[in-house]
């Protein structure tokens, strides 16, 4: 009885149940795509198909009727547009789904299974431009270049004239300058594109009143003298921005929002309407670097942003460094910096530090307290200039027996950034410079200090796939002796930010029988990075360094050197570093050195 049952049921269940089975294989599979270029150029035939949606969504295994469709539907604007960046601008494109053109295909039909999808294209002939024509132009316009008689049209160059015409404008003072007018003509038979713009300038406008919309806890008061606009001067895109910039670099704002308003205001004015967003009042970090040699170090600080409600920020830093280190002892550090934006003036910052620490380095013993008072000057998003007075006190114990050591001084210096990645750098150069005249009273000589750090950036191939990176870092110490120079203050060389490869400090000077710092010191290092993948590069390095006895150069000196290979995993907001580094020349290091850390090594 039972298996009649099962046998009535297999009856009646089975057609249904097999004509599924045959429909499942083919309602999931992908389907096909015929794609047949005219011309047969690969190059555009492989533009082609990177900018069609229709093959995204066969990479992406889109399997739903309608969702192809939609992509076929999407792809006759998308492809005329890359056809007319490439010059063809008297394209035949025809796309056929199961057959049947895409355009045509009402968007209420149900189309469950797509089997293929066939695209023709014919691009006709490329265009040159023709006659080329923007009127009128500012004093001192430059145009692109390829937007000339003879040339290949391409809309993005039209685009690029149109945006260099109205820029033009703006740079002097014409706020609302636009497009008003445009003639584009293709004159087929001669395979040329004739294009006529018109520009109307407007009023030449001043910057009028900040219009502050608030929702920030920072005051408006200081707000307004933080952004410091320019109220009754020319309007300039470039003024606009350093205002932006200005709030921006506090550090205080999430979100700064600077426009213009919409309308022109009394007496020829361009008001600007501001929005600000506040970030969270405090934030904390964490880091941490390890050399095979000199162990680990940690890092770790805390921010509080909008400190007296005036943007102020207060910080404090700690450190800990050479945990299990082999050759000298954990060095730490604490330190607190407040900054207070636009103190001097919009682009001056009043700068409050101080740090105590101790150092337990191979060749001394010291522990220091000092702080700090200055200024910082930002005279462009690029070069900043710095000034402060400053003092610390150290005790130490070395070579040269027990000293107590104490510096007055005017620390100054100069940062000059011009690469065009702050993170990750492929072209540019990067200049730290720091001054120093200094009194020494106690156990210590006056003199003056000199440090450069100078950087460059050089990317070749496509796409900046090899980058060479070079570093050339200087210093001297003019006026006093070595024995009247604190420890910490004098040049060595060796470790991960000098020369990789060689122990941490391990290239000094020896005179009369003591080791210790040099007066004078110099470093060189290179670097070819090859990038491998979107996220991973390979790097070869070579780095050399010489630490002298006098501050001229002229006297003794010793020399060493170190190479190496390193992995750079690319994490959006800097690379994660592994080197991997031997000594090359030189006594004062043997063996492999591992270096691990966040960001270049510069």
């Amino acid at each position: 009885m039972r298996q009649r049952a099962i046998g009535v049921l297999f009856a009646k269940f089975a057609p249904a149940a097999l004509v599924a089975l045959c429909l499942l294989p083919t309602q999931l599979s992908a389907f096909e795509i015929a794609l047949n270029v005219a011309g047969n150029d690969e190059d555009l035939r492989d533009r082609i198909s990177g900018s069609s949606l229709i093959f995204a969504a066969k990479t992406e295994g889109t399997t739903d009727g309608q969702d192809i469709i939609a992509a076929a539907q999407s792809d006759y604007k998308r492809l005329v547009s890359l056809l007319y960046e490439q010059g063809y601008f008297g394209p035949d494109i025809r796309i056929r789904v199961n057959g049947q053109e895409a355009a045509a295909i009402s968007p209420f039909a149900n189309i469950a299974n797509v089997r293929n999808v066939a695209i023709e294209i014919n691009p006709g002939p490329r265009f040159d431009f023709g006659k080329t024509q923007v009127a009128p132009i500012a004093p001192e316009t430059e145009l692109p270049k390829e937007f000339a008689t003879g040339e290949r049209a391409s809309l993005s160059v039209i685009q690029n004239a149109a945006g260099a015409a109205v820029d033009g404008w703006r740079a002097v003072g014409h706020a609302k300058a636009d497009i008003s007018d445009q003639k584009i003509t293709a004159n087929h038979p001669e395979k040329q594109l004739d294009v006529d713009l018109k520009v109307a300038p407007g009023p030449q406008l001043a910057f009028g009143n900040l219009i502050y919309t608030g929702q920030s806890k920072v005051r408006e008061k200081r707000v307004r003298k933080i952004a410091d606009l320019p109220t009754g001067e020319t309007f300039d895109p470039e003024k606009a921005k350093r205002v932006a910039t200005r709030l921006r670099r506090t550090g205080t704002f999430r979100s700064v929002d600077l426009r213009e308003a919409e309308d022109i205001g009394p007496n020829d004015t361009q008001d600007m309407t501001l929005s600000l967003v506040d970030d969270l009042p405090r934030r904390i970090g964490f880091g941490a670097e390890l050399e095979s040699r000199d162990g680990l170090g940690l890092s770790a600080f805390w921010l509080h942003r909008n400190l007296l409600g005036g943007a102020e920020s207060l910080r404090f830093d700690a450190s800990v460094e050479n945990i299990g280190g082999q050759n000298s002892g954990m060095d730490w550090r604490l330190g607190a910096l407040y900054t207070r934006p636009a103190t001097l003036g919009a682009d001056t910052d009043l700068l409050i530090g101080a740090e105590i620490k101790q150092e337990d380095e191979e060749l001394y013993f010291l522990r220091q307290a000092g702080m700090q008072v200055g200024f910082r000057r930002y005279h462009s998003e690029r070069l900043e200039t710095r000034a402060a007075f400053g003092f610390r006190f150290s005790e130490v114990e070395d070579n040269f027996g027990n000293r107590n050591f104490a510096i007055y001084g005017i620390p100054s210096g100069v940062t000059w950034d011009m690469r065009d990645n702050f993170a990750n750098p492929t072209r540019g150069y990067y200049l730290l410079a720091d001054v120093v005249p200094y009194l020494g009273q106690k156990d210590a000589d006056s003199g003056l200090y000199l440090k450069a750090d100078l950087r460059g950036y050089r990317g070749i191939m496509e796409e900046n796939r090899v980058v060479l990176a070079g570093r050339v870092q200087i210093g001297s110490i003019l006026g006093p002796s070595i024995r009247g120079t604190p420890p910490d203050m004098l040049f060595y060389t060796g470790g991960g930010d000098t020369v990789r490869g060689q122990p941490y400090q391990s290239n000094f000077v020896t005179v009369n029988g003591i080791d210790s710092g040099g007066l004078s010191f110099l470093t060189l290092s290179g670097e070819v990075r090859v990038k491998i993948t979107d996220h991973i590069s390979t790097v070869a390095f070579y780095d050399a360094g010489f630490v002298g006895e006098s501050s001229d150069f002229s006297g003794a000196g010793n020399w060493h050197s170190g190479a190496g290979l390193g992995v750079r995993y690319n994490t959006g907001f800097g690379p994660l570093r592994v080197d991997l580094a031997t000594p090359v020349s030189g006594s004062t290091g043997n063996g492999l050195q591992l270096y691990i850390g966040i960001g270049h090594a510069f």
